[in-house]
This record gives structure tokens, C-alpha cells and sequence, in this order.
């Protein structure tokens, strides 16, 4: 009696709760990623390749990619810091401020770009101090960054908080008590412990911001060779009824993104074993 409800579970068995596993993501996601695939391969691989890089299509690789990094290492930075602040102080306003933290979550991606364009465009409240000291920021690659990263934070924020939450105090408390600075602390006990966390945002912070589109098409001024993202260069290519060559470069994309989210993950997965063995 005791051994069968032992092995009593909440769900079905593993053969079944596996197949509609399959079958779910089948449908969500294989299913519609293999149609791009399937669509590139009538193409031929001379149109194929001369449709991703074109000079035209290749600018907007080099600013996506760069803006994302840059967005996602802003993000791995400021994003810490605000993590740590959350978990580890208690403040008046912490619960308005953990909620703003969320904002981008909820708030319409469209509705964002008006915002951050408005904020920060030549006649805006930022954008006028700033373009007076020499910066401009909307219609430029640095307003592109600005708006991945604010995309971007929730990511980090979100994947830091409950670990520093979970860190014992009293280890820190224990290296302080043995001679240990805050930098070798922050070095030697807690970095190693957040790392894999850190790890995880900064790729979801990087992997989002490779495919936004809403809260940059406006703060971007979607300048050709200048500031066109290459999801807009993918919307362009449908509005211009060019079905193959839009396929084409969400392949590429594709592509990309699945090889850094290996290559990211592999990274993790070898800083969790060493600090399981460490």
C-alpha cells in the first residue's frame, strides 16, 4: 500500500506526459521553424547567398549584433546592481521599484518605442541637454542601444534576484571574519555563486534583443547602412512582397542565435559543474 502511493504522481505517466511534451512544441515551435527551412531551400543557394550578403543586409547584421551585445553587457552590469539592491536592502519605494523593474514585461513594446523616442529625441526632455553637450540619440545606433536596453533589464533582474535571495549571509560574514576584503569577498564567494545566473540573464537579455522590433523601429529613424535593424529589413522584405529573401535572412538570424544560445548555455553548464566541484 505504502509502495503505490509512493509511486502515486501528480501527473501521468512518463510516456504520455513526454509525447504531448513533443507534440506541444511540435506545434509551437518545430512546426513553424521548419517552415522557413523549407521555403529557403527552394531558393537555390546562389540567390540564397547573394540575399544575406548583400552589402545592405550585412549592416544590419553588424547593428543588430553590436547594439544587442551592448545592450546585454549594460544590462549584465546596471542589472546586478539593481538585483543586488532589491534582495539585499529595504528601502521606502522598494516595492514601486521592484515593480518598475517589470514594466517593460507589460508594457506594449510599440507603446515603449513612442515613449523612449519622445524622451529622447531632439526636442525631447533628455534629448535636448544631451544633443546640447555634443550627443544625439534617437535616429542614431546609441538610441538603438538605449532601447534594447531597456527591453533588456527585466531578464537580469529577474534571473539575479532569487539567487542573491538564497545566498548565505553568514559565508560572507565568514570570509570577512578570515581577513577577506569586499573586493575578494565579491570575487572568490559571490561572483562564482551568481555566475551561472548572471550567465543565463545576459542570454536572454542578448537573446531578446535580437528580435526586438517594436521599441526600435521608432527610436531608430530606419536609415539604410546607418540604423536598420535586420528585423525591420525582414518587414521591409514582406511589404515588398520579397517572401524568399525575407525567409532567407530569418534563417540566418536563426542560425546565429541558436549557435550563441549554445554556445552561452555550454558556458554555463561549465561554470555550474566547477562550482559544484569547486
Amino acid at each position: 500500500m505504502t509502495s503505490a502511493t509512493s509511486r502515486r504522481r501528480v501527473l501521468p505517466g512518463f510516456g504520455l506526459t513526454l509525447g504531448f511534451t513533443l507534440l506541444y512544441l511540435s506545434l509551437i515551435v518545430l512546426v513553424p521553424l521548419s517552415t522557413l527551412a523549407l521555403r529557403t531551400a527552394s531558393m537555390g543557394w546562389g540567390s540564397f547567398w547573394a540575399t544575406v550578403t548583400s552589402p545592405r543586409v550585412l549592416a544590419s547584421y553588424r547593428l543588430t549584433f553590436a547594439a544587442s551585445l551592448g545592450a546585454a553587457a549594460l544590462n549584465g552590469v546596471f542589472g546586478l546592481v539593481v538585483a543586488w539592491v532589491l534582495a539585499r536592502h529595504r528601502f521606502p519605494g522598494r516595492k514601486i521599484v521592484d515593480a518598475l523593474v517589470d514594466l517593460p514585461f507589460a508594457l506594449p513594446t510599440a507603446v515603449a518605442g513612442i515613449a523612449l523616442t519622445s524622451l529622447y529625441s531632439p526636442n525631447g526632455w533628455l534629448g535636448r541637454p544631451l544633443e546640447a553637450l555634443g550627443l544625439k540619440v534617437a535616429f542614431t545606433p546609441l538610441g538603438i542601444v538605449v532601447a534594447l536596453t531597456f527591453i533588456g533589464l527585466p531578464f537580469v533582474v529577474r534571473t539575479l534576484q532569487p539567487v542573491i535571495e538564497d545566498l548565505d549571509v553568514e559565508v560572507e560574514e565568514a570570509a570577512a571574519s578570515l581577513g577577506a576584503g569586499r573586493r575578494q569577498t565579491f570575487a572568490h564567494v559571490i561572483l562564482p555563486a551568481l555566475f551561472p545566473a548572471w550567465l543565463t540573464g545576459f542570454a536572454l537579455a542578448f537573446a531578446r534583443a535580437l528580435g526586438e522590433y517594436g521599441s526600435v523601429v521608432f527610436i531608430a529613424g530606419n536609415m539604410p547602412m546607418r540604423t536598420e535593424i535586420t528585423s525591420l529589413l525582414i518587414i521591409t522584405k514582406l511589404e515588398q512582397y520579397d517572401y524568399a529573401g525575407a525567409t532567407a535572412i530569418a534563417v540566418v538570424m536563426l542560425v546565429a542565435s541558436f549557435l550563441l544560445l549554445g554556445a552561452i548555455n555550454r558556458r554555463q553548464s561549465w561554470a555550474s559543474r566547477r562550482g559544484a566541484t569547486a
